[in-house]
């Protein structure tokens, strides 16, 4: 018999620990793994004879589950918890839940409420919880009435709500206690305490209760090996023993933990601990996964409310700040008036504006050799997208020279006949942090050190340099617009001054631009023939081709040239030929894929573009990893027919995320070696992405993310 044996593993970092494979449990419950095909046990965990009398493997479900319960079975799938009911056992009434890991069913039994929870009552009390978060008035005074609901609800000692930060650390912006707990209050904690594959679990399995901390787990037992046996859907899961440590280390008995999901991304947590043993039945963390839902979309809500004010507040200064633009002598002489006002629209600490060796400046900045360099270094990516930065320091050493005066650092490029850089600073603002414990105190330097939790968490502070007060959207979106009205403004007051220049300039470039139009269209003309050429030879080849094989291998790669050929000709299509909206390339490209495929492709597709502006280079790569997606969706899907296909490009802070989503059969075991995986993978390598697959229940969701400037 093989055991999976729980014992402290051989750890030297926390995002390397295997936590969803532990081959064990908690015992406050009971785990039996069945054989799909047989509806059979073949493993089990924990004291099972407490829920299933005389129990021995092998025993078919339908002994211990009611007809009705073994048909839900039916519905269990990875990723998904599925409620299969309530049963009576010698223990008293349990709770039954089901999913899939691998190849096996697992089910979970563990102890339900005395008397089962009356559905009427019970969502009354949801909604009027939901009532009360719809009443605050903003993002802090909600997560406040927030855990004073979950304290209610769950009837912990502690209910924080965990806010998680850019850096991946986190901070409590809202706590309930009673009477005599400690507080956890605007304490921040370290990324390390929550570690990458944690929070990957979180998102997946958004409830985690521990009723005690000072469980013995209790390992699967089989005849088979079980030790790789997936847990991450497990309510029993057996957590890390660096983090049952931890919590003992923070004088904790019992915890429990709800994710909060806004936009697919892990906002925060809801954090509950105890000073004594407690568990929370199906039915609680159930209610409190629907309050979280809530309180996710009510802080959507009231960010997007708070985003919406400020750039009202923005706008409206907008108009005070053009009516000070300065005429149209030197680059002083354009700033003279507007750049205070400027400078206090961004409530930025000084201000400059640099065209050529020109120089404007305003209020505190760094010296004017030092102004030049950063400049230089903000000139190409600021004329993308607006530059933004509260710590210039972390992403540009050389900023430690000037660290005092431009900690922070919003840029923009404006695109005068030499390019026009104006550049808002914030000051470094020394901020005191308050940790719960230092979080460098017990971390070892060393690359294979084996990890250990930290043992104290009172209170510590430091002080932080090289930052300033972050750059809100609002501000960011209001500096690249200020700019285009800036320009436009300025272009109006030169208008009637330019007229009689530009009329005689006009006939000179209108020259100029035919030549360079001629010359453009002959290296198109040129490049499209060569396109031709090849993807005529392919045809060639796969019309003649005696293999099926060989021949749908030749189709696919005339699809890939004809995405190539045709972001070429949008480069010369364009005005610019640097940056392109990717959004419409991506329809374009769609429409122009689709020609080659059955008519009712078309009507399947469903488009949500975002307009995001990217560098071509980067737009190419991207189409080829589209192209190859769809082909993929087109091919496995849905058996070679037509069939719903989303198609979905979004930006989150600097990063990308283009989602191919269809509602076939799922992932297909194709192997991993052909041309497109290879391709692929060079691609969202070249990218700086990574593409990650996700069951679309049912279907397939495929998300590439990547980062939308060049590192």
């Amino acid at each position: 018999m093989n055991e999976a044996r729980y014992a402290v593993p051989d750890i030297t970092s926390c995002d390397r620990e295997p936590i969803h494979i532990p081959g064990s449990i908690q015992p406050h419950g009971v785990l039996l793994v069945v054989e799909p095909a047989s509806l059979r046990t073949v493993g089990e965990a924990g004291e099972v004879s407490r829920f299933i009398p005389a129990y021995s493997r092998g025993t078919e479900v339908s002994a211990f589950l009611s007809g009705p319960l073994c048909q839900r079975l039916e519905g269990a799938t990875t990723g998904k918890l599925t409620p299969l009911g309530r049963i009576d056992t010698p223990a008293g009434a349990a709770d039954v839940v089901a999913y899939r890991s691998g190849a096996y069913l697992v089910l979970e039994f563990e102890p339900a409420e005395a008397e089962p929870v009356e559905a009427v009552p019970f969502l009354t009390t949801l909604d009027a919880a939901s009532s009360r978060f719809e009443r605050t008035t903003s993002v802090v005074d909600l997560c406040r009435e927030g855990a004073a609901i979950f304290r209610e609800l769950t009837g912990y000692d502690r209910v924080m709500i965990y806010q998680f930060l850019d850096d991946d650390a986190g901070v409590v912006i809202a706590e309930s206690t009673a009477d005599g707990m400690s507080s956890f209050m605007n304490h921040h904690f370290p990324a390390s305490d929550i570690p990458k594959q944690a929070r990957a679990l979180y998102l997946r399995n958004r409830s985690r209760v521990i009723p005690d901390v000072g469980y013995v787990p209790q390992a699967i037992r089989s005849d088979l090996d079980l030790t790789g046996l997936d847990l991450s859907d497990s309510t029993l899961r057996s957590v890390s023993p660096v983090h049952v440590q931890y919590l003992k280390n923070m004088g904790v008995a019992a915890s429990a933990s709800v994710s909060i999901v806004k936009d697919g991304i892990l906002w925060g947590l809801i954090a509950c601990h105890h000073s004594q043993p407690r568990s929370i039945p199906l039915a609680t963390r159930t209610a409190c996964q629907a309050l979280s839902n809530a309180l996710s979309r009510q802080i959507r809500s009231k960010e997007e409310a708070e985003l919406y004010r400020e750039r009202i507040r923005l706008r409206s200064q907008e108009d005070a700040v053009l009516a000070q633009l300065g005429s149209d002598g030197s680059l002083d002489d354009f700033f003279e008036k507007s750049g205070p006002a400027i400078a206090g629209l961004l409530t930025a600490d000084g201000f400059a504006a640099a065209q050529g060796r020109d120089l404007f400046v305003f209020g505190k900045v760094p010296d004017k050799i030092d102004l030049r360099r950063i400049a230089d270094h903000v000139r190409l990516p600021a004329a993308r997208q607006p530059f933004a930065s509260s710590s210039l320091l972390h992403q540009w050493p050389e900023a430690e020279a000037f660290r005092e005066q431009a900690s922070g650092l919003l840029a923009v490029t404006m695109s005068t006949e030499v390019p026009t850089i104006l550049m808002w600073f914030r000051a470094e603002q020394i901020e005191v942090v308050k940790w719960a414990g230092n979080p460098h105190k017990g971390v070892s330097l060393e690359p294979d050190a084996t990890l250990q939790p930290r043992a104290s968490f009172e209170a510590w502070t430091e002080s932080v340099r090289g930052k300033a007060p972050p750059w809100s959207l609002a501000e960011v979106e209001a500096a690249g617009r200020i700019v285009r009205l800036m320009l436009e403004q300025r272009n109006n007051q030169r208008m009637r001054e330019l007229n009689r220049e530009l009329s005689t300039s006009l006939r000179e470039n209108q020259s100029l631009l035919g030549q360079k139009d001629y010359l453009l269209k002959e290296v198109n003309h040129r490049v499209q023939n060569s396109l031709q050429l090849v993807s005529a030879f392919l045809r060639l080849q796969s019309r003649d081709a005696a293999s099926q094989e060989v021949k749908a291998t030749l189709d696919e790669a005339q699809k890939r040239l004809n995405a190539v050929a045709l972001v070429h000709r949008r480069l010369y299509q364009d005005d610019s030929v640097e940056v392109i909206d990717l959004s419409r390339y991506i329809e374009t490209l769609l429409i122009d894929m689709t020609q080659g495929m059955d008519a009712s492709w078309r009507e399947q597709l469903d488009l949500d573009l975002a307009p995001i502006l990217i560098a071509t280079d980067k737009a190419v790569n991207v189409g080829l990893v589209l192209t190859e997606l769809v082909i993929n969706a087109q091919k496995y899907a849905y058996g070679g027919e037509a069939g719903p296909l989303g198609i979905k490009l979004e930006q989150h802070r600097g990063m990308l995320r283009l989602i191919v989503a269809d509602r076939g059969k799922g992932k297909q075991n194709t192997g991993s070696g052909g041309f497109g995986s290879r391709m692929l993978q060079a691609i969202v390598e070249r990218l700086g992405g990574h593409l990650d697959e996700e069951d679309n229940l049912p279907g397939l969701r495929v998300v590439l993310t990547a980062p939308i400037q060049t590192p």
